[in-house]
C-alpha cells in the first residue's frame, strides 16, 4: 500500500539507461565539427574527446559518493541542503523548474519534429508544434502510469538509440582513409591547434549522467547501483564519442570536416552505399536519439520539485504521489503542461537558455558540498571516492570551466538571468521557510530511519 512516498522499483539497467540516454543527445550530430574547428588538427580533436570524458569522471565520482550517502530524490538540492546551504538548494530547484527543465523538454520536442519534417513536410509550423505536444504527452503517459514500466521503456529506447552509432562506428572503421589523420593546411594557411579549445567544445556533450541522482530514492540497492551506473555511463559515453570522432575524421577529409555544420551526416556519405541515404539515415538516428533523451528528461526531472515540496520548499501539491501508480503525478503533469506551452512559444524557450549560468554556478557548490557533508554525523556513504580532496577539486575545476565558457558566451544575459532567479526566488524561499520550516526536522528523522533500512550492515 502506498504511504505517500515513492518506492524503490528500479535496478541497474534502468539507471544506466537513464544516465546514457540523457547524456547522448542531438548535439553529437554537430559537435564533431565544433570540436574539430576548436582543436585545429585530427589528433588534437580525438584527444579532446578523451580528455573531455576524463574531466567528467571526478564529477560522477563526487555524485556517486553523495548519492550513496543520501540516496533520496532531489540530487543537488538534497546535497546543498545537507551542506547547510538551504537557500542555494532552493534557488537551484527554483531556476531548474522555471527556466531549465520544462524548456529542455520543449527544445527536444521541437528538434524531434524538425527531423520528422524532413520525411513529412506537412509537420511544419503549427502542425509541427501540435505533433511535438502529442509526442510529449504520449511519453508522459508511460512515465506517469508506472516508474517500473517507464524504466523498461528507457532501457529499450536507449539500447535502440545506440545501435545506429555502432553501425557508423563499425562501417567507419572498415572504410576509413588513414591519410585523413594527417592534415596539411592549404597554401598560405597555418595550423592553429588548441587542446583547451577542443576540450571546451566537448564539455556540454558529457553532461547528463547526474540525471539518475534525481531519482536516487527509487533505485533498489542504491549503494551499489548508483556508483556502478554513474561510472559505467561516463566510460560508455566517452568510448562512444571517441570512436565516433575517429570514424568521422577517418571517413572525410579534415578540411571538409572543418567546414561542416552536420559532421556526422556528411561523414556517413563517405561510406560506400550510404551516399544517397546518408541524410535519411542520420535523420532517423536523430529521431531515435532525441526520443530517448526526451523520455529520460520527462522521467527524472519532476523528482526534484517532488523532493523540494516534501521538504516544504515548493508548492505542496508537487509532493503528491499517485495512490495507484506510485509516481509524482502532480509534478509530472505540471512540468509537462508547462513544457507544452513553451513548445508553442519557441522563441521564449531559446531565451530561457540564458538561465543555464546560475545552474552551473550552483553545480560548483554541489561538488563543494561534499566538504561540508563529510563533517555531518549522518554522512555514511556506501561508496567513497578515491583521494576525495583531489577528486573534488578536479570536479569543481571541470564545472568552473564549463561555467566560464557559458559566461563568455552571453555574460550580460547570464548575469541578468541570475539576478532574476535571486530576486524572484529568495522572497519565495523565506516565505516557504517560515511557513513550512518545521518540516525539516521531521523529514530528517524519517530520512534517518529510511537510510538505516537501505544501508548494508558493516
Amino acid at each position: 500500500m502506498n504511504n505517500g512516498a515513492l518506492t524503490r522499483k528500479l535496478g541497474f539497467w534502468a539507471a544506466l539507461a537513464i544516465a546514457v540516454g540523457t547524456t547522448v543527445g542531438s548535439g553529437i550530430f554537430v559537435s564533431s565539427g565544433d570540436v574539430a574547428r576548436a582543436a585545429g588538427s585530427p589528433s588534437i580533436s580525438i584527444l579532446a574527446w578523451i580528455i573531455g570524458g576524463l574531466i567528467a569522471i571526478p564529477q560522477v565520482m563526487v555524485l556517486a559518493e553523495l548519492s550513496t550517502a543520501y540516496p533520496q530524490n532531489g540530487s543537488g538540492y538534497v546535497y546543498l541542503n545537507k551542506a547547510g546551504w538551504r537557500p542555494l538548494g532552493f534557488l537551484y530547484g527554483w531556476a531548474t523548474f522555471w527556466a531549465l527543465d520544462p524548456p529542455s523538454i520543449a527544445i527536444m520536442a521541437l528538434a524531434l519534429v524538425s527531423y520528422i519534417a524532413t520525411f513529412l513536410p506537412f509537420f511544419d509550423g503549427l502542425p509541427g508544434k501540435l505533433l511535438g505536444i502529442a509526442i510529449i504527452l504520449i511519453i508522459t503517459s508511460i512515465h506517469y502510469r508506472s516508474v517500473k514500466e517507464g524504466g523498461k521503456f528507457q532501457v529499450i529506447i536507449t539500447a535502440v538509440k545506440i545501435v545506429p552509432f555502432l553501425i557508423v562506428i563499425g562501417l567507419g572503421l572498415m572504410y576509413m582513409n588513414p591519410g585523413n589523420f594527417s592534415y596539411t593546411p592549404p597554401a598560405g594557411g597555418s595550423v592553429n591547434t588548441s587542446l583547451i579549445g577542443g576540450v571546451s567544445a566537448t564539455t556540454w556533450a558529457y553532461t547528463g549522467m547526474a540525471a539518475i541522482c534525481f531519482m536516487a530514492g527509487e533505485f533498489k540497492n542504491p549503494g551499489k547501483v548508483l556508483p556502478r551506473a554513474l561510472i559505467s555511463s561516463i566510460l560508455i559515453v566517452m568510448g562512444l564519442y571517441t570512436l565516433l570522432a575517429v570514424c568521422v575524421i577517418g571517413l572525410m577529409p579534415f578540411e571538409s570536416l572543418l567546414a561542416s555544420n552536420a559532421a556526422l551526416s556528411d561523414a556517413v556519405k563517405f561510406i560506400p552505399g550510404f551516399s544517397d541515404i546518408a541524410s535519411s539515415f542520420v535523420a532517423v538516428t536523430a529521431i531515435i536519439v532525441i526520443l530517448g533523451s526526451l523520455s529520460s528528461c520527462i522521467m527524472f526531472q519532476p523528482r526534484l520539485e517532488y523532493a523540494m515540496a516534501k521538504d516544504g520548499l515548493f508548492f505542496q501539491r508537487f509532493a503528491k504521489v499517485h495512490p495507484k501508480y506510485e509516481t509524482p503525478s502532480f509534478s509530472i503533469i505540471v512540468q509537462v503542461t508547462y513544457a507544452c506551452i513553451l513548445v508553442m512559444f519557441s522563441n521564449l524557450t531559446a531565451l530561457l537558455g540564458y538561465f543555464t549560468l546560475i545552474q552551473l554556478l550552483i553545480n560548483i557548490m554541489d561538488f563543494a558540498a561534499v566538504y561540508k557533508c563529510r563533517k555531518r554525523g549522518d554522512y555514511k556513504p556506501v561508496y567513497r571516492m578515491p583521494m576525495w580532496r583531489v577528486t573534488t577539486v578536479l570536479a569543481i575545476l571541470g564545472a568552473a570551466w564549463l561555467a566560464w565558457g557559458t559566461f563568455t558566451w552571453a555574460p550580460i544575459e547570464g548575469m541578468i538571468a541570475a539576478l532574476i532567479v535571486i530576486a524572484t526566488g529568495l522572497p519565495v524561499y523565506y516565505y516557504w521557510e517560515k511557513k513550512y520550516g518545521g518540516r525539516k526536522s521531521e523529514d530528517a528523522a524519517v530520512w534517518q530511519i529510511e537510510a538505516e533500512k537501505i544501508r548494508p550492515a558493516d
